[in-house]
């Protein structure tokens, strides 16, 4: 009999031990998978806010170059924005056998909603492209610049609005710097500033970027609420899903008014006329193209991932970049205000940042304390 007991004993203070082992494996795997989800997110992060601040640096440059060059098209300006989206077509195919590994089973919204969702962000897009075309086209680059800084403000309000966007002081603190940064660029003297419009095409080019500044703020924040509450799935296909199909129905819009308003007679002589050559007209018009899809990928992935307020102030962050790169490009000059607006923009971005590693390691600390509790529990239960 004592035997007996001693051998239950035995085997239930073996079948504990086994427990408990299986229990630290298990938390072990956890907290391994945990460290790798927070590794691979602030990867993705690092990409997509590259895609956005090299993109609209280079996308700036070169439509900079098209215009100095001979350059005259607003159609085309508005074209190149939207139209690389071809460029994405080898990733379909790379992602297609794991996005449909991920899909299958999980509720996706109607093919007619999708269709709804991109027809109607297309058509946004195109007319915010040919906005800001008109606008970059009638004023100087400084007061199209600080304008376009406004959009932060106007971005944050809507997210406010329609996604709850919490405020804390580190955020604040980002979007004040970096609409500091940004109307720093107007008190540049640059002589190349000038574009010699009249008082009308004057207020109509200031009146075209302010609606573009309000409408693209806008447009970032209900993507970012069509993420969250249609689309959902936060996958890199759903990411190029929604950049190609936006693009394509903006790109045909902004096609049909290139055709209708004649102006595509004139692309011929603009061609031969333009100072680079050939090559260097079709080369310049490309990598604009291919420059604005990075833009563009890169902002619906942040959207994804985190906000549409974090996109507009990695987007903010990359206007002083512009200014910084022509120095060594176009060869401008340097001076105080270029470097206090580059500071003040770095110094904006990382406080944004700052605050996602706070985020970040509280739920890391809640999630921790959680497990505790648990093993705690569980250990009182044996």
């Amino acid at each position: 009999m004592v035997e007996t007991q001693a051998l239950s004993s035995h085997i239930v203070d073996h079948e504990s031990k086994a427990s408990k082992a299986t229990e630290s494996t298990v938390l072990g795997d956890q907290k391994s998978c945990s460290w790798l989800k927070r590794y691979k997110w602030w990867v993705e992060m690092a990409i997509y806010t590259l895609f956005v601040v090299c993109g609209c640096a280079i996308a700036t440059l070169l439509g900079r170059l098209y215009y100095a060059e001979g350059g005259k098209s607003k159609w085309m300006g508005s074209l190149v924005q939207t139209a690389g989206f071809p460029i994405l077509l080898p990733l379909f195919f790379i992602s297609s056998n794991k996005y449909q590994h991920q899909e299958s089973g999980t509720n996706q919204p109607s093919p007619l909603i999708l269709a709804s969702i991109y027809a109607s962000l297309g058509l946004f897009i195109a007319c915010i492209c040919m906005l800001y075309s008109i606008g970059l086209m009638y004023l100087p680059v400084s007061t199209f610049a600080v304008i376009c800084a406004s959009q932060l403000g106007f971005n944050a309000l809507f997210s406010y609005f329609l996604s709850g966007q919490n405020f804390t002081p580190y955020i604040l603190n980002s979007i004040v710097l970096l609409t500091i940064s940004s109307i720093l660029l107007v008190f540049q003297h640059d002589s190349g500033d000038s574009v010699g419009a009249s008082k009308k095409n004057y207020m109509i080019g200031f009146l075209c970027t302010v609606v573009s500044a309000i409408s693209c703020a806008l447009l970032l924040a209900i993507t970012q609420l069509v993420c969250r509450k249609v689309i959902k799935k936060q996958s890199f296909r759903a990411i190029l899903d929604l950049t190609f199909y936006e693009n394509l129905v903006a790109t045909s819009f902004i096609l049909i008014g290139l055709f209708a308003s004649g102006e595509w007679s004139e692309l011929g002589r603009e061609n031969k006329d333009y100072r680079l050559g050939n090559v260097g007209y079709v080369m310049t018009l490309l990598w604009t193209a291919v420059a604005w899809q990075a833009v563009s990928v890169g902002c619906i992935g942040l959207i994804f991932k985190v906000s549409a307020l974090f996109t507009n102030v990695i987007a903010m962050f990359s206007l002083p970049v512009a200014p910084v790169a022509a120095v060594f490009i176009f060869h401008d000059k340097m001076d105080g205000v270029k470097v206090m607006s580059m500071v003040l923009a770095v110094w904006g971005f990382a406080s944004y940042i700052y605050q996602h590693y706070l985020d970040e390691k509280m739920k890391t600390d809640e999630k921790k304390i959680t497990n505790d509790i648990s093993l705690v529990e569980k250990g009182s239960l044996a």
